[in-house]
This record gives structure tokens, C-alpha cells and sequence, in this order.
């Protein structure tokens, strides 16, 4: 360990498995560190069943009834990959994909007030056949996506009056669409987690929608894939990806401090030795005084026997309740998995729900979502403080990763995974290196 490294990464939670991939195909020689004895951090996935069962405390095994134990991988964080979205670029770019195997999600769900859940519609024969909008609604909707497919910054003609710099409100104005139809193009396509986007430039709204659009049609039924065996294969991929490239790995290794010079990191304290580098990356639980709460997020991962209700008995799916059909400040998400991406046992699904908390009592914001689900076999409820790292890095030359935020998808995580990349390399991560074809998708 007395050798000198490029950077030194500590946690294996997802993103700083990505960036040690990243920086590894980069040239640069990375140093993978983990206090833990099994990879993923707070995004571990966890098996056998009797895991999950003795981390939130109930027991060392799970009932017999759930079936083999091996059978199940839970995600403690489930989140899905926009098809055509930043990860799956980051993903390729990267080289991982070639250890990893992707499914498509069935099903793109959303929530509506009184009880009821609909396929949210993205194509413009989707808003014409869809139950969630009454026929004149239907119209003006149709004619908004339309618009949007069309649009293209750089030619004013497409843009029918509306430049990308006039705030979203405008388009929802000049196509006359209700707020529920506002509710669901903001939450469950364009995927803002709050209302501020409706003051804010539209030009970045457009593209958030097209993505979801891209993404839709590349594989069809919804715009999300998901790993087979859980996002627990990602960390493994990216170290297997890493030993290519000349990176170490270290699980179980004690971290005892680092070394500064100047105010700058030069060297990490492990067993007595401590390892040299210029830069380091971290999870935020490695430096507790260099991070600040900025919020806290409820989770509940709920066992089934049965598929979300009212999905079309999807074997997989999301379904996202925007803030305002409930009266909260905030979304609920919601993911499905199953057997299908084998990740339990046949006939058993894995349903999770989270949102960020608004009051003091967490697991009660979450009702409207457990309401959806149907009968749960058994629920495991857990908070987590949302942090921030208080500085960017570079004066230290310790950059810290950010908390997952309630999302049930990666678009959030891989803005702050390119935003350091930039701020440890000093150069923008160039997307249009990036081929488009994911191999390695199963329709």
C-alpha cells in the first residue's frame, strides 16, 4: 500500500464505483478502498434474504415461506437507468457494460388524485388512447409533445414564439393544458422533483422531455432498465473494470485518517501505512464534519406476492405520485422488481417507496404510496439524513459525493458523478465521445 496513486476512492457505493471507472479508463491510477467487508455501501443489494432480515434488525433468517434465500438480491437504494440517460452513457463509455446484463422495466406509472394510477403517456398516439386525460385534454396535449419532438433551439421556427430562455409556464399556457396534465409532463417525464421548473427556463424542460421520449422508444414498454441480479452488480462490474485498467481494490480495510500538506490531501492512513495520492474521493460517511444535512428521506422496501395493482400485472415498474395530487411538497416514488430480473423468488415482488420527509412522522408520508402496493408480506422502514459536502473539493483535493436523494432513478446520481469527474480531471466529461448502442440490452 506504500505506493503513490493518482486518487485514492473510499466507499464502493455506486457513484464512486463510476468514477473509479471513469478515472481508471482515464489513465489515471486509482486506489479503491472500502471500511466495509462487501461492496456497495449504501447501495448495497443484499443477500441472502436473511441480510436484509438482520440489517433492519429482525432476526438473522428470513421465514421459510419466502422461499430459497439465495434466490433474492434487494437493492437498499433501487433505482432505474433512463435507457438514453447519463448513466448508461457514463456505463458504456466506461467499458462495464460487457460484465453487466440490463432488462427492460415493463412499465412508466403515475398517480392520480382519487386513487387511481395510469400509464403515464409520452408518445402522441399514448395521449390519444389514455384514460388519464378527457378527450379535449387529449388534444392539447398531443400537440405539447408534438411541439416538444419537434422543437430545436437553434431554429427559431420550431420554437413556434417560445425561446428556451421563457420560463415553463409559458408553454403550458400557450398549449392551454390543466394542472393535472402539468403535474404528471413535470413529475413523471420530465422527473423534477418540486414545481420550481415552471419559473425556469423551458429550453432545459424540453430536453428533460425528449430524454424520457428517447428513452421510451428505444426499448419500448417503459423508459427504464435494470440490472439482472439488482444494482449490486454494478460496484462488481466497475471492480472488475478497474483490475483491467491497473486499479486495486480493498475491501475490509480500516480507514485511519488522511495526510495533509498545505491544506491538501497527500496521502491516506490505512494499518499503520499510509498511502500516497493527490486527490481523494469519498462517500460522505467517511467524513461526517465535511458534509451538511440538507434533508432526510423515508424508505419503506416491501415484500409482495403479488404485482403493484392496477399495472397491467407488470413483472416490473415505476409509479411516481407528484407532490401535488397528495398535497406535499415533494413526489413519492415507487419501483417494482420481481423474479424477472432475478432478484426474488418466483411469485414474490420487491416493492420500495420513498420520498423526501416533510414532518415528523415519516413512515405516515408514505401511506399514500404503501396504499397503492396491496397486501405487503412484510415491510423493513428506514430514514436517512440527504447530505451535502460544505465545499467542492478543490482546495483539499477531498471531493465528497453527495447522499441519494427519494428518486427512483439515476439521473440525479449522475449529476453529481460528472460534476466531480470535472472538478478532480478540471476538464467537462465530453458526452459525445460516448457511442449510442447498448450491446448488451435485452429487449
Amino acid at each position: 500500500m506504500d505506493e503513490e496513486y493518482d486518487v485514492i476512492v473510499l466507499g464502493t457505493g455506486l457513484k464512486e464505483c463510476i468514477l473509479s471507472g471513469l478515472l481508471s479508463v482515464n489513465g489515471k491510477k486509482v486506489l479503491h478502498m472500502d471500511k466495509n467487508t462487501y461492496y456497495g455501501g449504501s447501495t448495497a443489494s443484499l443477500t441472502p434474504l436473511g441480510e436484509l432480515y438482520k440489517h433492519f434488525g429482525k432476526g438473522e433468517n428470513a421465514p421459510e415461506a419466502m422461499g430459497k434465500p439465495r434466490d433474492w438480491n434487494v437493492d437498499l437504494i433501487p433505482k432505474f437507468l433512463m435507457s438514453s440517460g447519463s448513466l448508461v452513457k457514463l456505463l458504456i463509455h466506461s467499458g462495464v457494460t460487457r460484465y453487466l446484463e440490463f432488462k427492460s422495466v415493463e412499465g412508466s406509472y403515475v398517480f392520480k388524485k382519487g386513487g387511481k394510477i395510469y400509464k403515464v403517456p409520452a408518445t402522441a398516439p399514448e395521449a390519444l388512447s389514455s384514460s388519464l386525460m378527457g378527450i379535449f385534454e387529449k388534444r392539447k396535449y398531443q400537440k405539447l409533445l408534438t411541439w416538444v419532438t419537434d422543437y430545436n433551439e437553434e431554429d427559431s421556427k420550431t420554437q413556434q414564439g417560445i425561446s428556451p430562455d421563457k420560463p415553463m409556464e409559458e408553454v403550458f399556457k400557450k398549449f392551454g393544458v390543466d394542472q393535472n396534465t402539468q403535474d404528471f409532463t413535470g413529475h413523471a417525464v420530465a422527473l423534477y422533483r418540486d414545481d420550481n421548473y415552471i419559473k425556469e427556463p423551458c429550453g432545459v424542460a424540453i430536453k428533460r422531455i425528449k430524454l424520457y421520449c428517447d428513452s421510451l422508444q428505444r426499448y419500448g414498454k417503459s423508459p427504464y432498465l435494470y440490472p439482472m441480479y439488482g444494482l449490486g452488480e454494478l460496484p462488481q462490474g466497475f471492480a472488475r473494470l478497474s483490475a483491467i485498467y491497473g486499479g486495486t481494490y480493498m475491501l475490509n480495510k480500516p480507514f485511519e485518517g488522511l495526510a495533509m500538506e498545505g491544506g491538501q490531501v497527500v496521502g491516506v492512513k490505512s494499518d499503520g501505512e499510509t498511502a500516497k495520492c493527490k486527490c481523494v474521493i469519498a462517500s460522505p460517511d467517511y467524513f461526517p464534519d465535511k458534509v451538511r444535512k440538507i434533508g432526510k428521506v423515508a424508505r419503506c422496501i416491501c415484500i409482495m406476492k403479488h404485482p403493484i395493482l392496477n399495472t397491467h400485472d407488470s413483472a416490473s415498474c415505476q409509479v411516481i405520485i407528484p407532490q401535488n395530487q397528495v398535497g406535499r411538497n415533494s413526489d413519492i416514488y415507487i419501483s417494482c422488481v420481481s423474479a424477472t430480473h432475478n432478484v426474488a423468488s418466483k411469485g414474490f415482488y420487491i416493492a420500495s417507496v420513498s420520498t423526501t420527509v416533510e414532518t415528523d412522522n415519516p413512515e405516515e408520508e408514505l401511506r399514500p404510496g404503501l396504499d397503492i402496493l396491496g397486501p405487503i408480506e412484510e415491510k423493513f422502514f428506514s430514514t436517512s439524513d440527504l447530505v451535502e459536502p460544505v465545499d467542492d473539493g478543490k482546495e483539499s483535493k477531498v471531493f465528497i459525493t453527495a447522499a441519494y436523494d427519494a428518486t427512483t432513478h439515476f439521473e440525479t446520481t449522475c449529476d453529481d458523478v460528472v460534476a466531480i469527474y470535472e472538478r478532480v480531471l478540471g476538464e467537462p466529461f465530453d458526452f459525445s465521445k460516448v457511442q449510442e448502442k447498448v450491446e448488451t440490452v435485452e429487449q
